[in-house]
């Protein structure tokens, strides 16, 4: 169960993941398949660069979180569901968080991050189901509270809530819905958002942002179309009034007088 625990999870980690990035606002720097440039020098070349990680075999990346991931957290020995869990939480924020969040929803005292004999047994005397709810909560509630929730923020609980259904349906022993392959560039979890606008077709919110303004412009031209119209209309009226009015003076003026009357000839 430990070994297709860790292939799902693990399959779900690098979809999420992606390829190569270097975002501006990722304090990681450059990443690839999630691994970041210290992790690469800390665990693969200690003298490593940018280009190196871009050119990161991804055999070299499943071994990094096999060993200093899903081992490091015991994950083997954690109930399914519950080490999916643990170790997405691991890998986005690291090892120390994830361990000491682990603990602290077993009511464990937090203050080490060790995931010690005493944390095996109590996650397993505990509901599974209930751990990784619990686990992925506190996930939300601390990427909330970072300052690049607002450029990572949308990814982040996309990935979360993605790992929170995966990891219950491995917690209740139901299937999993297929992973579907993503590029790097569309990956929800690392949330990657373009510096410039490629040239090319525009992006769906280009789309609807100029959609808006169309509206908008749309809009306003159908008021000043019926304000002109409104204008236009009462110009016309006022005329037909005066029109009138006119006319009647002209007949008044030529009407003959009236018999028995005094017309000032004497």
């Amino acid at each position: 169960m430990a070994t297709e625990s860790y292939n799902v999870a693990l399959t779900r980690l690098l979809k999420d993941e992606g390829g190569y990035t270097d975002h501006p606002s990722d304090p990681g720097g450059p990443t690839n398949f999630g691994i970041t440039l210290a992790d690469a020098r800390r665990y693969w070349k200690g003298n490593a660069t940018a280009d190196d990680v871009r050119a990161l075999p991804q055999t070299v990346a499943r071994k990094i979180y096999r060993e200093r991931y899903w081992n490091a957290l015991r994950c083997d020995e954690l109930p399914a569901g519950v080490d999916y869990a643990v170790f997405d939480y691991g890998v986005n924020s690291g090892v120390g968080r994830a361990g000491k969040v682990l603990r602290r929803v077993l009511k464990l005292s937090d203050r080490t991050s060790i995931v010690s004999d005493k944390v095996i047994a109590a996650a397993g005397e505990r509901a599974a189901s209930d751990l990784v709810i619990a686990i992925c909560a506190e996930r939300i509630g601390f990427l909330r509270g970072l300052k690049t929730f607002p450029v990572f923020g949308r990814g982040w609980t996309a990935r979360v809530n993605g790992v929170r259904a995966a990891a219950l349906a491995m917690a209740q022993s139901r299937p999993l819905a297929p992973v579907a392959s993503a590029p790097a560039e569309a990956s929800p979890g690392k949330a990657v958002v373009p510096v410039k606008i490629p040239a090319g077709p525009a992006s769906a919110g280009a789309v609807i942002a100029a959609g808006a303004a169309s509206a908008a412009a749309t809009s306003r031209l159908e008021v000043v179309a019926m304000v002109a119209g409104a204008a236009a209309v009462t110009a016309l009226a006022i005329f037909l009034i005066w029109r009138w009015r006119h006319r009647a003076h002209q007949e008044a003026a030529v009407m003959p007088p009236v018999e028995g009357t005094s017309n000032g000839l004497g």
